[in-house]
């Protein structure tokens, strides 16, 4: 069943949205939905998933039924669709925070067709009264959010999500699209069985993030050195997790006495109180927030620029979504965690008297955070071969404190080999875990290996010597694992297998190096200096007083609205505003990520900020110089679009002007970048094969760079020309971006 488009897919980004392309898959996610198929999508934190549902739902026939697990996640979404609407009708929640009045106004909207989105939580799927509702009105599809959910080995499971595809079944056939950010190969497979979706179509990004900074320092004088941190990142929004309810009422008042604006989130405060937080913070008048993991799922707030861990979470899931919550923007975003094995004892303590099952998938997901926490590798890469992708750590560039600041390494590949060696040993008879892999190595005659005998094997104690140890042992495991040498088998809790690669690399050990785990029994802490409070931001050429004033201004109509201030305007069209001094509505609509109807909505102000700051401050615009540059050549120009527009050939357009052909490309370009199109693929044609033009113009379409240089380099100089990657650049720059 395909659904049917009210408005062509690109026009309703730009007009609906304000944005000019696509990220990633997202187009393709977005036509699987509209074609009627079931749609599975794993993608990071600010990847756009929230896009992948709602650009279908304001599309389709009907209303898109949204389930999401938090009040605060729903209010937060139909606040942001409604921003970009002049109907508020558009999009509505339906859960227990609404009166009667409230819920017939819900109805109400639905049912008259002007609702396109409505949120549910998955508790309110499971009434008789909104099933036989549900039933009263044409629903374009299902979207499953934060579908990890559904997983026992998911950080955040909810058991009322297992209830739902009965629950869907009973309302009607209807495509289902869900969605999460964090899930590992096991967990999605978990998802994709508990939903019926074994065969819908999956769109897997990379759960890469490059613009957050990972790093990990030894919990001594926390709270000192939080408050030393944050004071360095003045202005700046922050999010800081405790794993206690006290902890984060300590920490908030500690830091509000050194005249710091925080306020603390968790359970037991009250939900007006916990709403008037969350506000302040999307409003901007406080810069920290102090939370229990009960806050964040609710926060789609793109300019946190560091998310802080007092405690170590219980699973890298957790950690992955809660530091995800930084840099959404695609800006600066450091992630400092402090951590102390302390941590660890506590949350054990935590699973005492759970289900046994309960407690063992507890323990492995905790066996891998130490790992993570303890490691001296790269830690992006870590993670990643956590999600199930390989990574190349010399791609991190020094986004996280083990490659900005790397330990000494050594070759690894005869004790790689020796402890395959054991695993192969062990497991002819039982599978066995790291732990009793590293007792046969170091000869620790321990309950497990008198039982199993393994104390009469010829390579028992043979990696004791030289000192190695515990630790030692277990970063040379963490390589062969994230290098797929060995793997862990997630249904028997974490044994160890040897993959086929490992087997070939016993047989034929090749070069790996390795580095010793970190040690966090010291006070080694680093200085703040050291650490980089500004990994991950890059240059700006922005006005910063300007810039500034935007700011105040988004804040001013936010609060009117009552409207987080990037429901407005989002902090990169604001630095380009800043950059490029727009002073009019027309030229407004040429920012990226304005479009017609924001701009109509909200842009008045701006322009009249903008153009009194121009006039009294005489800046020279970009759009003034670009009228200067190209007065004497505009009878080039003209020459060169009505030429295009003929189909004239370049080759006879350079002669005819006596131009040398990179010359007239330069022009083109101009022209292109000024906001005309133009439509050379009469000439591309004829130059460059069809797949050749489609493996550049998808490049281009997928990359976050319009270098030369870069897209050579990736596609390959010795397949392409420099010419050639310029006339496709002039293709999508024309046809996407004007």
């Amino acid at each position: 069943m395909s659904l049917v488009l009210e408005y062509p897919l690109q026009e309703t980004l730009q007009r609906f949205f304000g944005f000019d392309g696509f990220k990633g898959n997202q187009e393709k996610i977005i036509n699987s939905v509209l074609e009627g198929n079931d749609t599975f999508v794993i993608m990071p934190t600010g990847g756009g998933k929230s896009l992948c549902y709602q650009l279908p739902a304001i599309l389709s026939e009907g209303t898109a039924i949204i389930v999401s697990p938090l009040i605060a996640l729903m209010k937060n979404q139909v606040d942001a669709i409604r921003g970009f609407s002049n109907e508020d009708g558009i999009a509505h929640f339906l859960n227990s925070s609404l009166n009667k009045g409230e819920i017939a106004q819900v109805k109400k909207d639905v049912l008259s067709g002007k609702t396109k989105l409505l949120y549910v939580a998955p508790e309110s799927l499971t009434k008789d009264e909104n099933v036989k509702f549900f039933s009263e009105f044409r629903i374009s599809f299902f979207a499953i959010d934060e579908a990890h959910c559904i997983s026992e080995w998911g950080h955040d499971f909810r058991p009322e999500y297992r209830r739902l595809r009965p629950i869907i079944d009973r309302i009607g056939k209807v495509p289902i699209i869900a969605l999460t950010a964090t899930a590992t190969p096991k967990v999605q497979l978990d998802i994709q069985k508990n939903l019926g979706m074994t065969k819908a179509n999956l769109f897997k990004s990379s759960f890469n993030r490059s613009n957050l900074y990972y790093e990990v320092r030894p919990k001594v004088n926390v709270i000192k050195e939080v408050i030393k941190y944050v004071k360095g990142q003045e202005g700046k929004s922050g999010i800081i997790y405790c794993l206690s309810r006290k902890k984060v009422e300590e920490l908030a008042s500690a830091l509000k006495v050194n005249g710091i604006k925080a306020e603390p989130y968790h359970a037991g405060l009250d939900a007006k109180e916990r709403a008037r937080t969350q506000d302040l913070f999307l409003m901007e008048d406080i810069d920290v927030i102090v939370a229990t993991i009960a806050f964040g799922m609710g926060i789609d707030k793109p300019d946190v620029r560091y998310v802080i861990h007092h405690d170590i979470p219980k699973s890298l899931e957790g950690y992955y979504q809660e530091t995800g919550r930084a840099g959404r923007d695609g800006g600066e975003g450091n992630c400092l965690t402090f951590y102390s094995y302390d941590d660890i004892v506590k949350l054990e303590k935590f699973m005492k008297g759970k289900p046994v099952a309960e407690q063992e998938i507890g323990k492995q997901l905790l066996t891998e955070t130490v790992s993570f926490a303890e490691t001296s590798a790269c830690r992006r890469k870590f993670i990643l071969h956590y999600f199930g992708e390989t990574y190349d750590e010399k791609k991190c560039n020094g986004q996280c404190d083990n490659c900005r600041n790397p330990k000494q390494s050594f070759e690894g590949k005869d004790d790689i080999a020796l402890a395959i060696e054991v695993v192969i040993e062990i497991n002819k008879k039982e599978k066995h875990k790291a732990k009793d892999v590293i007792n046969v190595l170091l000869g620790n005659l321990t309950a497990n290996v008198k039982s199993y005998k393994h104390n009469l094997l010829e390579i028992y104690g043979q990696g004791a010597e030289d000192g190695k140890d515990e630790k030692y042992w277990n970063a040379v495991i963490r390589q062969a694992l994230v290098n797929g040498l060995l793997v862990k088998d997630i249904e028997t809790y974490g044994t160890l297998k040897v993959t086929e690669k490992g087997k070939a690399f016993f047989e034929q050990p090749y070069s790996i190096m390795v580095t010793r785990d970190h040690d966090y029994m010291g006070s080694d802490s680093t200085d703040d200096d050291e650490m980089g409070a500004g990994a991950g931001k890059g240059g700006s050429v922005a006005d910063e007083v300007l810039f500034s004033m935007l700011k105040d201004e988004v804040k001013k109509i936010a609060k009117l609205k009552k409207l987080p201030p990037y429901v407005i305007f989002q902090e990169s069209s604001l630095e380009e505003m800043a950059i490029q001094y727009p002073i009019s509505i027309d030229e407004l609509t040429r920012i990226t990520g304005v479009g017609s109807g924001k701009a109509s909505k909200y842009g008045k102000s701006f322009v009249e900020v903008i153009k009194k700051y121009v006039e009294e401050n005489e800046i020279e615009r970009p759009v003034d110089m670009l009228v200067k540059s190209v007065v004497n050549k505009s009878g080039l120009k003209v020459f060169i679009i009505q030429s295009i527009d003929r189909k004239v050939n370049l080759d006879v357009m350079a002669k005819a002007k006596q131009l040398p052909m990179n010359d007239l490309l330069n022009e083109i370009e101009s022209i292109v970048a000024s906001g005309t199109k133009v439509n050379i693929n009469y000439y591309l044609d004829e130059v460059m094969d069809p797949e050749k033009q489609e493996e550049v113009y998808e490049y281009f379409r997928d990359t976050d760079t319009d270098s030369i240089q870069a897209t050579l380099k990736e596609l390959g100089e010795d397949d392409y020309s420099e010419e050639e990657v310029r006339l496709m650049r002039i293709k999508f720059i024309s046809e996407f971006g004007n």
